[in-house]
């Protein structure tokens, strides 16, 4: 019986990038890029984020999208996931 550590070692190698972009009418939308990536669930890691900044989003692509401004919020809730720190960059 083997045990596969490829998720957490992916994890840990993966960049990704928090921003924030303006829509309609003014609102913030924070935009957490992934880049190019393989066997991540990403609907799983949005209704998490969801849950933890207490705002809607959605998956589009490979980004997640979570409504208002949390891009501080969202790097803690990364970290506290599973990523490293140094590949989570806020821009």
């Amino acid at each position: 019986m083997e045990l596969c550590v490829c998720e957490s070692l992916q994890k840990e190698e993966q960049k990704i990038t928090i921003g924030l972009d303006k829509r309609k009418w003014g609102r913030a939308m924070t935009i957490l890029n992934f880049g190019d990536i393989k066997g991540v669930n990403l609907k799983k890691i949005c209704k998490k984020a969801k849950q933890f900044c207490a705002s809607g989003g959605t998956v589009k692509d490979n980004t997640i999208e979570i409504q208002g401004d949390h891009r501080k919020n969202l790097k803690k809730f990364l970290q506290s996931v599973g990523y490293a720190e140094e590949n989570i960059e806020i821009i």
